[in-house]
Formats: structure tokens, sequence, C-alpha cells
């Protein structure tokens, strides 16, 4: 599913839901890892990993300063990567990874609808306190960028860089 062709797909549905008082939430509680297996769809900054190729961990912390710490990450291309969020403070936030451009537009449909749920797996959304994670394979180099794209944490710096360098040819 891709959250911007999702909105088009349905056209009016997500207003008309709105409109009509159902609500289209954005807490933790809908964000809880589902038993069904991860869609893996290629994205221009890698695609899901399975578990069993996780080649390390690295934790990232999340604030109500607005930050992620660390804010630069770097991994070697085909390196499957286990992210741990922790979120120190006392709100919700979220993790996404994408391009500048992706995470760009995905802000910009939050400040419509920001109420919407979503749940893709290089998204990771961690309620106070809570810690989240998600596991993904840069299995293409690049700079690529992570946020936390609730309304208004964007805004105020919540963001962070990955570099992922080719890997080293035999």
């Amino acid at each position: 599913m891709k959250l911007i062709g999702t909105l088009a797909l349905v056209g009016g549905l997500a207003l008309n839901l709105a409109a009509s008082g159902m609500a289209l939430a954005h807490s933790d509680a809908g964000h809880a890892k589902k038993a069904a297996p991860v869609h893996k769809e290629q994205k221009a900054w890698g695609i899901a990993g399975d578990a069993k190729a996780v080649t390390r961990t690295i934790e990232v912390r999340m604030t109500d300063a607005m930050r992620f710490t660390p804010d630069r990450i770097e991994v070697r291309q085909g390196e499957t990567v286990r992210f741990v969020h922790r979120n120190d403070g006392m709100i919700l936030h979220e993790f996404v990874l994408g391009t500048k451009q992706e995470l760009d537009e995905h802000a910009a449909l939050m400040k419509r609808f920001p109420n919407m749920e979503h749940d893709e797996p290089y998204m990771a959304h961690v309620g106070a306190g809570k810690r989240g994670e998600i596991i993904w394979t840069f299995n293409r180099a690049g700079d690529f960028d992570f946020a936390c794209l609730i309304p208004g944490h964007y805004e105020a710096g919540m963001v962070g860089k990955v570099n992922v360098s080719p890997s080293k040819k035999s």
C-alpha cells in the first residue's frame, strides 16, 4: 500500500469518513505489529528486511525536544538493520524512512489528515515511554532520510539522514 496512492485511489473517501465523524486514528494503539506477513515493496531507499538477515541493531532515541539520537546513520549497501526506537518523551513520535521528496509529501498529507492511519514496514509509531522497531534492508546506495511526520514535529527539525555506501565489489 502506498500512502499517497491509497488516498488517491479512495478519492474523497477519507474526507467522507472524516466528515461522517468516523476517525482515522493516528495513535500508537492502531499501530501494533500484526501477525500478517510484511508486504515487501521495493522503495528507492530499500526493502523490508527479514529478522534472520539482520546484520546489526541500531538504537534510535526520540525526544520531545523533537530530535533523534543518532540523527546520522551510516550503513553499507546490502546490510539488513534492525532499528530499535525508544521514545524517551511524553508524546507519540514516529520514525519514517524515505527520500526527502517522499517525506515532504507524507508530511503535507499528515497536515491535511492528521488522524489518518497507516502502517508500512518503513514506519514505526512509538508511544510515550515505549519502544518500537523496524527491520530494513538497504539494497540501494545513496543518501536517504528519516523523520517524525506528526504535524509540527517535522517542521521543528525531527529529522535525520542515512548514508548507504556502495557495497565493495569483489
